[in-house]
């Protein structure tokens, strides 16, 4: 009986010996083990700021106004929260900035808010944006209310300027009735949001939770390709065999690449059906993207897969890359709320261009960054010539 036991401990010791043995002698997969996550946490920690960019405003002011006219005015209405990049008189020409996204906020200034105090009435200041991110359309609502709230402070003084009192006598008959609603606030803001779908937490998201599971799909399927037939030996036979590198890399490409997008369509169909998510830019944009965020997360994995040397390492990277997307990509952190030198490291993730591109052409109807369609087809180009050149060196040096 005890000998029974000794022997079974033995056994689970061998196993013990030689699965650490494994690991010892394979240092990249410690190394991505232990070294990968705190990598990405710290390049995290150092590169979020922790706040994010006022919106760049411009303030309307109709040439009858007596409200100021100076940018710093106005940036003190709601400091940290916009930046005034210019002070107009035409809200067409405001309105179509807007709508092109070269502002973030366009503020209507009303003509003559002192007289309409006199009077006992309201003045309205339209604000309008142009926002897809409930987080922003939050923030730009949040920004409103301060503004608003120091103009009416500006309104009164200016009232008070002009020998304005709340006095009953002196105002005279003709605003006896004078809401006190309208004293303490002579101007109430009306807000519009210009962007073409509302932006809602599912509408904002969806997208982005469809490029990362392109992307993760597509890792995950090939990472572990190579890795199998280089230990099984599987190589030799590729060597031995008439078939060259390129036949092989796009025989994989194309074969993970039915599977990928297979996936993707269901989770897309999903997506637009069942929860309603818009299209407005057609699904000929959107297959466009999604073919080049598959092509571009295929490069990947498969370049993880020839430079792995185990199952075990191919994995972690394959973790380590999904990570990194998280984090970096713009699924949960706006990529412009990192600091420059890790916006690289987001711009180098395919995902990062496909849950932009992606949510610009579903919500918006067009993609108004056009060169992260490029940096999406360059990504999956180098990838492929990577892989290409890393195959022909293996199947070189089989043996």
């Amino acid at each position: 009986m005890l000998r029974d036991v000794w022997h079974s401990l033995v056994r689970i010791t061998s196993f013990i010996g030689k699965e650490l043995r494994e690991v010892v002698r394979r240092p990249g997969v410690l190394l991505s083990l232990v070294l990968g996550p705190f990598f990405i946490m710290l390049l995290f920690g150092v590169g979020y700021t922790g706040a994010r960019s006022p919106f760049r405003t411009e303030i309307v002011v109709p040439q009858g106004s007596q409200l100021p006219r100076e940018q710093e005015f106005y940036e003190d209405l709601a400091p940290g929260r916009i930046e005034v990049i210019g002070i107009s008189d035409n809200q067409g020409a405001t309105e179509e900035r807007l709508r092109q996204q070269e502002i973030d906020l366009m503020v209507v200034a009303p003509e003559n808010a002192a007289a309409q105090l006199r009077e006992g009435n309201q003045t309205e200041i339209l604000v309008a944006w142009n926002q897809v991110d409930p987080v922003y359309d939050g923030l730009a609502h949040l920004a409103v209310a301060t503004m608003v709230a120091e103009l009416n402070a500006e309104i009164i003084r200016q009232a008070a300027a002009e020998g304005i009192t709340l006095a009953e006598g002196e105002l005279g008959p003709q605003v006896t009735n004078i809401s006190p609603e309208v004293v303490a606030k002579p101007t109430t803001a009306v807000t519009e949001n210009v962007a073409p779908s509302d932006p809602t937490v599912t509408n904002f998201f969806a997208p982005a939770v469809l490029a990362l599971v392109l992307q993760h799909l597509g890792v995950t399927l090939t990472a572990l390709s190579m890795v199998r037939e280089r230990l099984s030996g599987q190589m030799d036979l590729f060597r031995v065999a008439p078939v060259n590198s390129m036949e092989v890399l796009v025989g994989k490409y194309i074969a993970y690449g039915l599977l990928t997008l297979l996936v993707g369509g269901i989770v897309g169909a999903l997506m637009v059906f069942l929860l309603n998510v818009p299209i407005f830019s057609g699904y000929a944009v959107a297959v466009g993207i999604v073919l080049l965020l598959a092509f571009a997360s295929l490069g990947v994995g498969l370049l993880i897969s020839l430079v792995a040397d185990s199952e075990r390492q191919a994995v972690q990277l394959s973790m380590l890359v999904l990570l990194a997307s998280v984090f970096f990509s713009g699924f949960v952190l706006p990529v412009q709320d990192f600091i420059g030198a890790v916006q690289y490291v987001a711009y180098a993730l395919p995902v990062t261009h496909g849950i932009a591109t992606l949510q610009e052409a579903m919500l918006r109807g067009e993609v108004g960054s056009l060169w992260m369609i490029g940096a999406l087809a360059a990504i999956g180009i180098v990838l492929y010539l990577l892989s290409l050149v890393r195959l022909r060196q293996i199947l070189r040096s089989a043996t």
